[in-house]
């Protein structure tokens, strides 16, 4: 693979002087973990992640050994099945005789891009509208990447009736969703790589409702308790927590079992199964100042801290907007902020940490709005494809899997 130096050099010149050496901080601790064997575990969400080809890269990580666990949204799952970002024409839905009750605002349908023989093979499980598809062919409409699946006809539309049928597998097998999914998705993604190395890939609870009934089939697929029980033994591994572009935050990495910030006690105290964020390293990629002021302001003289151990309102402190995962995560010592776009910091720490290592990679991401980005965008549309149900079907029967 090429890469595009230029660009990176360009990219990290870009950022503010106080970044540029917390990223430095950030490629130290990266390798250092992975030098004396530890783990690299990313919390991602979507949107962003998606589109500026960051889960594709993070599935790249995983297959060269440099991250060692995900967790993620299940808008994320829902848009890995359909092959990532894909193309889709949109097109005027009511001369198609569609009811406009149901379009998304703008009254417009999408027609995901598929060849023929693609659509023939997702007809082999469910009806498919050929007449429709002629009409949204003939129908004038603007041809975009978006995010896969989701919304475009016939793929949106039968990965949510495909859902229903890995919810049964997986309740079978006693597995995640993820897992069941991944091993029929592309190994360029996450779902993908993780269930071919055996490396856990799961949505976190505040991120469990997206992606439609894929959503509701991966949140039926485990108790609340055992997804947060796994989500918790994940996170323990972890010498470096990587949080991208996602929200909610301290009910992930500070949740039910956690000791150091989190509400881990009782079960602990009972003998339960808890751990402690104590030690590691929490490097987030946001693009908000006022995380950065918060963390500057706690690092200055523990304000966060004293408002806690005083019982007093954090939110009217600051005279910043204040999200609630700030607490937390100003408050660890470990904690890092990296602040700006992630379509730009993640390529330059996957470039800084696999030449230090020694690591070749076969992918990189750039930033969407580059010309190595609109590239990048173009691959994934044509590399990545869609989740295959017999591969899927035969992976499971060849590894004979036993409930966990």
């Amino acid at each position: 693979m090429t890469i595009d130096q230029s660009l990176l050099q360009s990219l990290f010149a870009e950022l503010p002087a106080n970044t540029q050496a917390r990223f430095e901080e950030a490629v130290t601790r990266i390798v250092s973990a992975k030098q004396r064997g530890g783990k690299v575990v990313v919390i991602t969400g979507s949107g962003p992640n998606i589109h500026e080809g960051v889960t594709t890269l993070i599935a790249e990580l995983m297959r060269a050994g440099l991250v060692d666990g995900v967790t993620t949204s299940s808008a994320v799952v829902s848009h890995e099945m359909g092959g990532t970002l894909d193309l889709v024409k949109r097109c005027p839905g009511a001369p198609l005789g569609l009811p406009d009750a149901t379009l998304p605002r703008g009254g417009e349908f999408e027609l995901t891009l598929m060849d023929d023989d693609a659509i023939r093979t997702i007809a082999n499980h469910t009806p498919i509208d050929w007449a429709l598809i002629e009409k949204l062919r003939q129908s004038p409409g603007k041809t975009i990447i978006k995010a896969a699946g989701n919304l475009g006809y016939p793929m949106g539309l039968w990965l949510e009736r495909f859902s229903h049928e890995i919810l049964a597998l997986a309740r079978e097998h006693g597995r995640s969703f993820e897992e069941i999914a991944g091993l029929g998705a592309d190994q360029r993604t996450m779902i993908g790589i993780g269930a071919r190395r055996g490396l856990p890939v799961l949505v976190t609870i505040p991120q469990l409702i997206g992606g439609g009934a894929v959503g509701l089939c991966i949140g039926d697929s485990l108790t609340l308790t055992e997804r947060a029980s796994r989500l918790a033994h994940l996170l323990a591994t972890a010498d470096v927590i990587i949080e991208s572009g996602v929200a909610l935050t301290q009910e992930i990495h500070d949740g039910p079992f956690e000791t150091y910030t989190g509400h881990g006690l009782w079960s602990a105290w009972q003998g339960h199964f808890s751990y402690s964020l104590a030690g590691k390293s929490l490097i987030r990629i946001d693009l908000d100042p006022a995380l950065e002021r918060v963390w500057e302001i706690e690092r200055g003289g523990g304000v966060v801290t004293q408002a806690i151990a005083d019982g007093l309102p954090k939110t009217k402190m600051f005279k910043v907007p204040f999200r609630m995962e700030m607490s937390g995560f100003a408050r660890h010592e470990g904690s890092l902020p990296l602040i700006g776009d992630l379509g730009g910091i993640w390529p330059l720490l996957a470039w800084k940490c696999s030449a230090a290592l020694g690591i070749e990679l076969q992918f990189l991401s750039y930033p969407q709005q580059s010309d190595s980005g609109k590239a990048m965008r173009d691959e994934i549309v044509r590399t990545v494809k869609p989740i295959n149900r017999e591969t899927m079907l035969q992976a499971l029967r060849s590894r004979d899997l036993k409930p966990a």
